[in-house]
């Protein structure tokens, strides 16, 4: 007599095996195409270690040295221009002095004269307070934008006819900015040390840079954490001419 209650246990074992070998097939076919798509991805590399994922820093870096050749470019065609305009360009005498004097103005001419160059660093490695100050944070042994451009505008102050920043000279559009320990300055990128030569009068010069509240504030960390800080006097500096771009670059609204 059939019963199914009595009836083998094996096809129903069976049927119960089926489905835990396709699970289980599924779960390995699934783990090789992870690996696979990690293999494809990383190309046999470390990806944290890539070389070829570059850090900002190296992507400001190699913009710098892209912008320092386009300038020289820039700068040896508009030679050949000025050369073939001054070979007859229809001007007088008149004419021609107001145009050198708005160059001088403009900060696109070479610029001699009597100057005074002023030097600032970061603090040593290893600096520590000196007696009597509080232990130093990071920012205190580094030099910030606010320092760069105190040292400009007190050299604009004591009446410089001219200033350089680094190998550049500045116009009316630069503008001094520094991002983490660098300065970047009109589309190149500086490390301190960082020098700034004024041509002009070194008395009124150096006179202008005593009377900065902001030098004499940055002064304070010299003397507490030892950041650098040299004036120097040069009777004879030529400054060159700005030879980058004059465009205006500005944003417009979208319509």
């Amino acid at each position: 007599m059939s019963n199914s209650a009595d009836s083998p246990p094996g096809p129903v074992r069976r049927s119960l095996r089926y489905p835990v070998r396709v699970l289980t097939a599924a779960v390995f076919a699934l783990a090789g195409l992870i690996f696979v798509t990690s293999a494809n991805t990383a190309k046999g590399t470390n990806i944290r270690t890539d070389s070829s994922l570059l850090k900002l820093s190296d992507l400001i870096q190699q913009r710098s040295e892209k912008n320092a050749g386009l300038e020289e470019s820039a700068a040896s065609v508009r030679g050949d221009i000025d050369a073939l305009a001054q070979r007859d360009d229809g001007s007088t005498r008149a004419e021609d002095a107001r145009l050198k004097a708005l160059e001088r103005a403009a900060g696109t001419a070479k610029l001699s004269g009597r100057a005074v160059s002023v030097t600032l660093d970061d603090a040593p490695p290893n600096a520590t307070a000196n007696p009597g100050y509080p232990d130093p944070q990071p920012n205190d042994l580094v030099i910030h934008q606010q320092d760069l451009q105190a040292v400009v505008n007190a050299l604009w102050q004591g009446g410089a006819g001219g200033i350089e920043v680094m190998d550049q000279r500045l116009i009316s559009t630069s503008a001094v900015r520094c991002v983490g320990n660098t300065l970047i300055l009109q589309g190149r990128v500086y490390s301190p040390p960082y020098k700034i030569t004024a041509v002009g009068d070194p008395g009124k010069l150096k006179q202008a840079l005593d009377a900065s509240p902001a030098i004499q504030n940055y002064l304070l960390y010299v003397k507490a954490y030892g950041l650098g800080w040299k004036v120097d006097e040069r009777q004879a500096m030529t400054l060159p001419g700005y030879s980058g771009t004059v465009d205006l670059h500005y944003a417009e609204p979208v319509k």
